[in-house]
């Protein structure tokens, strides 16, 4: 088990959540005692022990893009978006299908769910819930010794593929903004304005190294405007002289 023990120092006021996705059945968690929505099984997995659910247990949407079960030809062909006023037209609403995230018919039979201080495996999936300023550290973390260029994906539907399914598949952390997707805003899931960050199990080691090794609020934001400018100068200076040796 990998140590996330480094998270702990952010205070999160809501737990990160591991998630598993599993062709076989779990012999150490609960079932889940209950029909939900995808996206809503990160929020009881917040307040919850950890549990598993399968087919039965999903709503909505997710049985299709976790590959249970082929998929609607209504929803496919975009006719339910313009009911719902998401979109204009059918052919708008069509055109997500062809690139949202999903995982292969019949590989994935159940998935698990646990908070992080109750983890009893290794997660495919780490989601955090933080405020934009803890974000901020940890998306400095992602990029202190990579250079990668930090991008978003989503579409005003099915946020619950963005989430859970493309950083599994992709191997790139992921990141919304609570309040954005249309099904987590309806069921009042999360409170608005809040970064959910999808972190695959690639990147964690990593993650946590860098956390480790960086410093969390760098130099020039513990000074004035006026330090700032001074402290910038001076380095471009003593890179200058370096530079023209």
């Amino acid at each position: 088990m990998s140590d996330l023990s480094i998270f702990n120092k952010f205070n999160f006021e809501i737990p990160p959540v591991g998630v598993k996705f599993l062709l076989n059945k779990p012999a150490d968690i609960k079932k889940l005692d209950k029909g939900l929505a995808f996206c809503e099984m990160l929020g009881e997995a917040q307040k919850s022990p950890p549990f598993y659910a399968a087919r039965e247990n999903f709503t909505c949407m997710g049985p299709v893009v976790l590959g249970m079960e082929q998929p609607d030809p209504i929803f496919e062909s975009g006719q339910v978006g313009p009911k719902d006023g998401i979109y204009k037209e059918a052919r708008a609403n069509r055109r997500i299908y062809n690139y949202i995230p999903k995982l292969a018919k019949g590989t994935v039979r159940y998935v698990a769910f646990s908070p992080m201080d109750k983890l009893s495996f290794e997660p495919d999936v780490l989601i955090i819930t933080a405020t934009p300023s803890q974000a901020e550290v940890l998306l400095r973390a992602y990029c202190y010794t990579t250079g990668k260029m930090l991008t978003t994906r989503s579409t005003p539907v099915l946020i619950c593929t963005w989430l859970y399914i493309y950083p599994y598949v992709s191997g790139e952390l992921n990141y919304v903004v609570t309040g954005l997707g249309f099904g987590m805003k309806a069921r009042g899931i999360l409170p608005e304005g809040l970064m959910l960050i999808s972190i695959p199990y690639d990147s964690l080691p990593m993650l946590v190294e860098n956390l480790q090794d960086m410093e969390w609020v760098p130099p020039l934001h513990r000074l004035s405007d006026e330090e700032k400018q001074n402290q910038l100068q001076k380095t471009v200076n003593e890179l200058r002289q370096e530079y023209e040796k």
